[in-house]
């Protein structure tokens, strides 16, 4: 069974509420009907409805059994806008502002997850990450406990022996550019998390580089191999191993070669790695390469679920991040 397949399983046993704001974007709104249809989620539009069921018709998009909330018509936008004034008024905003703020979809539906009147969010097909995330910081924050947000990708490569028969969780690839030892510690640990509750599988992370155990020895190399240690003392129950290069950590042969004294070089489904650069670089290369599912980023550290989305994303991505969104929230 694909990875994606067993997630939808996993969010049909608790049906949860997921807010879609881009109703301007054709894909968003065949992804909401995909998943209403495959009941992984109950779906919420909002929007301007007059607009959205112009432009659905002029796609041959039936939307009429989707639930869609006008933002301009709703009762709540009056008392979404007072709770976004009370939330942001210590960095300024005044109560007019946040009653324009509160008009935009994004910020409405994060809104709606802040107060529980949904469980997720997805957003990202025709917005930046900037303008998902930044909502999401102000209005729902960081989870109790959680030290920062990061951002990965849950790859699912076919025909594949490695990690977990082809799983992989790879992080940071959104948002944290250049973290500092003590940042990709808590990526690796959140990383952990993330890919035992997705996969049900347990994690075994690799902090990765371009050096083994000391082959090569830099500032770079050093970052990693103290993050390793970090990750070691604060969190001994997470099996990790550090520093490693890629092929050492997922290649079985040459992480008996490499890090003989590993029990998990070479098996390794949670790569962890050094900066955006190499991670962006990398789950697209094996996205286009060896024609992975590459589903994200997927954020974690929020306080409730929200998800970006690439703005190339298909409409089969968007289903299934709508079908980690709901697991995330479960």
């Amino acid at each position: 069974m694909k990875l994606i397949e067993n997630i939808k399983n996993i969010a049909r046993q608790n049906i949860k509420t997921i807010v879609l704001p881009e109703t301007n974007d054709e894909r968003v709104l065949r992804a909401a009907i995909q998943a209403e249809d495959e009941g992984i989620a109950k779906i919420v539009l909002v929007g301007n409805e007059a607009t959205t069921k112009e432009f659905a018709n002029e796609k041959g998009i039936d939307i009429s059994k989707i639930k869609f909330i006008d933002i301009e018509k709703t009762d709540k936008l009056a008392d979404y806008a007072k709770t976004l004034y009370e939330l942001r008024k210590h960095k300024g905003m005044t109560l007019e502002e946040a009653c324009v703020k509160i008009l935009d979809p994004v910020y409405f539906g994060m809104m709606m997850v802040k107060c529980d009147d949904a469980d997720g969010l997805v957003s990202g097909a025709a917005h930046s990450t900037a303008d998902t995330l930044r909502p999401a910081l102000q209005i729902i924050r960081t989870k109790e406990g959680e030290k920062l947000v990061s951002a990965f990708f849950l790859m699912d490569v076919p025909d594949c022996i490695y990690g977990e028969n082809g799983v992989f969780i790879f992080a940071d690839c959104g948002l944290n550019e250049n973290p500092d030892s003590e940042t990709l510690a808590e990526i690796a640990a959140t990383s952990a998390k993330s890919f035992e509750k997705l996969v049900q599988k347990e994690s075994r992370i690799a902090m990765l580089s371009y050096s083994t155990h000391g082959s090569k020895v830099s500032e770079l190399t050093e970052k990693v191999v103290k993050a390793t240690e970090i990750l070691k003392q604060r969190y001994p129950e997470i099996k990790v191993e550090g520093e490693l290069q890629v092929d050492a950590a997922i290649v079985p042969e040459v992480g008996r070669t490499k890090a003989s004294k590993s029990e998990i070089a070479g098996t390794c489904n949670t790569l962890i790695f050094p900066d955006i650069n190499s991670g962006n670089i990398g789950y697209k290369l094996v996205q286009k390469l060896a024609k992975a599912e590459a589903y994200g980023p997927i954020c974690q550290g929020i306080a409730k679920p929200v998800n970006d989305l690439s703005r190339g994303c298909k409409v089969e991505d968007i289903v299934g991040v709508i079908a980690i969104t709901a697991v995330q929230a479960q």
